[in-house]
């Protein structure tokens, strides 16, 4: 302008987005069921899908959980997620899938009827398998129509796993997202062939795994880590207005983890619990022993860092994983990161808490 004054730019408008054939304007918010085939019942096998499409412009970020069908935490996350107050201000556009694997959660098992990992099955197939045609459908719904992603994930049945963001830490937009999710530790982590994660990845899709918590099993500071975690990127990506709320410590980046396998077979003792500071040939870890504790065989922790997987079953094979170590040369700093992480989610004014069994 002549005065040399300016106009501050007017919030673009949000596009409408259609999912399963049905249009979301923005402003509007809408659950979709999307047709992927029938069960052997002739009921058909869907993917439930809520769509929150923002007024003003924006991301289109996906939230997904229950690829391996088992693995639940995710679904609860989801369901807290969507009740957040702040959403009623969002900006672009969010896809919420709490159930990718249906068959799966149906039958409390991590694969589909055939076996098959659908997390080792994208981009997907229209004519393969199922895990193939379902892995197709969710990127075509999904994952095209977006510009970011967060998986969320468990350990598998009887491992725990501290919360933690898997990511590809040599992107930067990815990195800073994985930091601002906020759990105390992050990794960088490999693409998997035929992961969800690759299959985004060649689309150019920033994408965080999340893993924290078992399988089958509800665990709230997991939950309350994931909720706050998904807001947390939601504000850095400019789709949630910014926070008053005090910023967590950086959090520490592994670039190398390794399992800890039991020497013999027996039943195992664990004497460390995730979350643990360990030290190369100092720390104990734990015990295997035969039933009359005649054979018996220390574990030592074989290099410095954080436990970020404990087994929880105590009976093992020789060979089983039972510690999964991330490798830190600071490990005091890694430590000091989960004890404030697990202090701010258990501190009263957590804002995403809801009421717990039996609270007078």
């Amino acid at each position: 302008m002549a005065n040399g004054s300016t106009v501050a730019e007017r919030p673009r408008r949000n596009k409408s987005i259609t999912i399963g054939g049905v249009e979301v304007k923005p402003g509007e918010r809408k659950t979709i069921d999307v047709e992927g085939g029938k069960f052997y019942t002739h009921t058909p096998l869907t993917l439930p899908i809520q769509v929150l499409c923002g007024r003003q412009a924006g991301p289109v970020l996906f939230i997904s959980a229950a690829i391996h069908g088992d693995e639940i935490n995710g679904v609860e996350i989801i369901r807290r997620l969507l009740k957040v107050p702040a959403l009623k201000r969002l900006k672009g556009t969010l896809l919420a899938v709490p159930i990718v694997n249906l068959h799966g959660f149906i039958n409390q098992s991590r694969y589909l009827p055939d076996r098959r990992d659908l997390n080792r099955s994208f981009p997907g197939s229209q004519k393969g398998s199922l895990a193939g045609r379902l892995a197709r459908l969710f990127m075509t719904e999904i994952v095209h129509q977006s510009t970011h992603g967060i998986d969320l994930h468990t350990g598998a049945i009887n491992r725990y796993n501290l919360p933690q963001i898997r990511a590809n830490l040599d992107d930067p937009e990815t990195l800073e997202l994985a930091k601002a999710f906020g759990t105390p530790v992050i990794l960088n982590s490999a693409l998997r062939d035929g992961s969800l994660r690759e299959a985004a990845d060649q689309k150019n899709i920033p994408i965080l795994l999340y893993e924290a918590g078992e399988a089958l099993r509800f665990d709230e500071l997991s939950i309350r880590g994931g909720v706050e975690g998904i807001v947390r990127v939601m504000r850095a990506l400019g789709m949630l207005p910014k926070s008053r709320r005090v910023a967590l410590p950086d959090p520490v980046m592994a670039r190398s983890s390794a399992w800890v396998r039991a020497p013999q077979s027996g039943i195992f003792r664990a004497f460390v619990q995730e979350g643990a500071r360990v030290t190369r040939d100092q720390t104990l870890l734990g015990v295997v022993s035969d039933p009359f504790g005649e054979s018996e065989e220390e574990i030592w922790s074989p290099f410095s860092g954080i436990i970020i997987g404990v087994l929880k079953l105590p009976l093992v094979n020789e060979g089983d994983a039972v510690y999964h170590i991330a490798q830190f040369y600071r490990t005091d700093i890694a430590a000091d990161r989960v004890e404030s992480y697990q202090e701010s989610l258990e501190s009263d004014d957590y804002p995403y808490a809801e009421p717990l069994m039996n609270d007078a």
